[in-house]
């Protein structure tokens, strides 16, 4: 997908607006789960998300061209709008975020704040961002998609951390929504020349990537049902299945109730704050203990962004 030289100048790039995030070995997260488990903690860049990498890099790809003075129009279920919000703001970019109603609520606010337009359309994501098409088209603006080389390109600069950090690592466990996370982190492996398997995590309710991975073709879902919103995708891409189907090694699949559990866990074991999409490879971890034992696994834990009211229910322990 791209030379080892592409993905360390677009890292190179996006380390002028983001440090390099954390990769820690918890002790007592491997004592609760009798597992060797690396973090990284991209809940800790400024946007509490690894999307903020590949914002920075779209928006400056958008920036030699021509057609960007009415800005940019994106739908979102909170960290990707977060990101272009963020960057547009840097590029001196209008942006404007289509999220379903019910989005959430501190998502929302965050994107304000970096000075998007936000508005509400449609029950999920994929009625948030037919509408985009429709609202970018009409505006004049450019419509920016979930997936693109170059937020990819961007995005694998938390794929260079990883591995230049943690040497010899057997497997990565990374969410799975509209597949920058997991495309980026195979296209590093792949320029690296490294062995280590990468295994996608989605939600039992929302696993139209999974049924797309085992099926070799795109499989779309009427309803994509978790409180992991992150994840929730049930039109996946055609181009991120052709990815995955050779790169991942596995698409796996957990409950909301393993996501929960393993909110709590990060949160007792190693005092952070997981949403429920950057849970999802603990959670996955945990249910294929037995063939993680003895391995050195890694888990990206994706983001920080879930709402005050609905971790206090989790951390109570209902996770709904």
């Amino acid at each position: 997908m791209f030379s080892l030289t592409e993905l360390r100048d677009a890292a190179a790039f996006v380390l002028n607006f983001v440090a390099p995030t954390p990769t820690i070995h918890w002790p007592l997260l491997d004592r609760a789960t009798g597992l060797s488990l690396y973090v990284k903690h991209e809940n800790h860049t400024r946007l509490g998300a690894f999307k903020i990498r590949g914002g920075l890099t779209f928006c400056r790809y958008l920036g030699r061209l021509p057609d960007t003075a009415r800005g940019i129009v994106s739908a979102t279920r909170g960290n990707h709008g977060q990101s272009l919000a963020h960057a547009a703001s840097r590029f001196g970019m209008a942006a404007t975020i289509i999220v379903p109603h019910g989005n959430s609520v501190e998502k929302n606010a965050a994107m304000r704040a970096w000075g998007a337009e936000v508005i509400e359309h449609g029950d999920d994501f994929q009625a948030a961002a037919e509408f985009a098409h429709s609202y970018a088209a009409s505006e004049g603006a450019v419509m920016v998609p979930p997936f693109h080389p170059e937020l990819v390109r961007g995005v694998a600069s938390y794929g260079l951390e990883l591995f230049d950090d943690i040497k010899g690592l057997d497997r990565v466990y990374v969410p799975v929504g509209m597949g920058s996370g997991i495309c980026s982190l195979i296209a590093v492996r792949d320029a690296l020349g490294l062995d280590t398997e990468i295994v996608g995590v989605v939600a039992c309710g929302a696993d139209a990537v999974r049924q797309s991975f085992l099926a070799g073709k795109v499989i779309n879902t009427p309803v994509a049902d978790t409180f992991a919103d992150g994840v929730a995708c049930r039109s996946p891409d055609p181009r991120v299945i052709e990815i995955i189907t050779k790169g991942a090694a596995d698409i796996v699949a957990v409950s909301d109730d393993q996501i929960a559990d393993a909110m709590r866990l990060y949160f007792s074991c190693c005092h952070t704050l997981a949403e429920g999409a950057g849970a999802v490879p603990l959670a996955a971890a945990i249910a294929e203990r037995d063939r993680n034992i003895g391995k050195k696994v890694a888990l990206v834990l994706t983001g920080a962004n879930i709402d005050r009211a609905d971790f206090a229910r989790i951390l109570s322990g209902d996770e709904r």
